[in-house]
């Protein structure tokens, strides 16, 4: 009916955007998304580049097929802003390029050792990698491999984009903290791992990183499984390990790497789980305080937001 549509006054927050039109016409029962199609269709830009707000309050208008224009408080003749956020690239995309990097990195190093650790008058003498070397490559490729599979077949993203300038912000954690970092030390000579241990110590290492591992992608599918595909719709997780902390996902995460850590004995390794579980831990509390904000009393409120009894 003509009387639920209304019209909206458009203007460019920031930069201006080529031909954004000054006015839209939008249907008061459809989803906000429509609102988003029409300026990008009309701006010839693409939907994930523009970011939408309401001009009395600055409050974001989302890009969702869930929600009405009736919902966010639009009224005929109110005033929306519309900011170019600069190219931007798949979240799913930016994932797997995280992750190549210590898939590439790693075998690199272990294969080139001779060439990088020994001078050349030694190449014929360089010993060849311990079992422990070998032991600690197929750990780290067997994590990052399944890490490129949960990108795949698994995660459900809220957001389709990211800017694509923090790509190398990202991929920096991966490619030189978990990749050059760990591989440059753990394949020395004269590292840890090329030193005797004790096979139980090993074995230990190796449980921790499969039972990790295996929760961790528990923890994944369970995450994914309260969100529809292309939805952006939340819920609570329960579960195995949901009940003793919020992000349980990000608990096996650790017990994983520390498995790496018992097989490697390396600072390199240590230093990379400190970071790890550093930036984890403020996730994990951000979660916890966006369930208690979002479902309120039908959130059982945890004591504990990564590893039980500690944080």
């Amino acid at each position: 009916m003509a009387s639920e549509r209304i019209s909206l006054v458009v203007s460019p927050r920031g930069k201006p955007i080529r031909a954004l039109p000054k006015e839209s016409q939008v249907h008061r029962n459809r989803p906000t998304r429509d609102l988003y199609t029409q300026l990008a269709t009309a701006s010839g830009s693409s939907i994930h580049r523009l970011r939408v707000t309401k001009g009395s309050d600055g409050q974001l208008i989302p890009n969702s097929a869930d929600l009405l224009i009736s919902q966010t408080g639009l009224m005929n003749g109110s005033r929306v802003s519309v900011k170019d956020l600069g190219p931007q690239i798949a979240w799913r995309t930016v994932f797997m390029v995280e992750y190549a990097g210590p898939l590439l990195i790693h075998p690199l190093i272990y294969f080139l050792r001779p060439y990088i650790y020994a001078s050349p008058d030694k190449l014929s003498t360089f010993p060849a990698p311990s079992t422990l070397q070998t032991l600690s490559l197929l750990l780290i490729c067997l994590h990052f491999l399944k890490r490129e599979y949960e990108t795949v077949f698994v995660h459900r993203f809220s957001a389709a984009t990211m800017p694509f300038r923090n790509i190398f912000k990202n991929s920096a954690h991966y490619w030189v903290l978990s990749g050059l970092n760990l591989a440059y030390w753990i394949y020395r000579p004269n590292a840890p791992t090329a030193k005797p241990m004790s096979p139980l110590f090993a074995l230990a290492g190796v449980l921790f990183f499969f039972v990790g591992e295996l929760g961790n992608l528990n923890a994944h599918l369970v995450l994914r499984d309260l969100r529809s595909s292309g939805g952006t719709e939340r819920g609570i997780p329960s579960g195995f390990g949901f009940g003793l902390v919020t992000c349980p996902n990000y608990m096996f995460e650790t017990m994983a790497w520390i498995g790496v850590f018992l097989v490697t004995r390396d600072m390199a390794t240590l230093v990379f789980i400190v970071v790890a579980v550093v930036h984890m831990a403020a996730w994990a509390k951000k979660k916890e305080r966006n369930y208690r904000k979002e479902f309120g009393d039908k959130y059982r409120k945890k004591a504990y937001c990564m590893v039980p009894g500690i944080y």
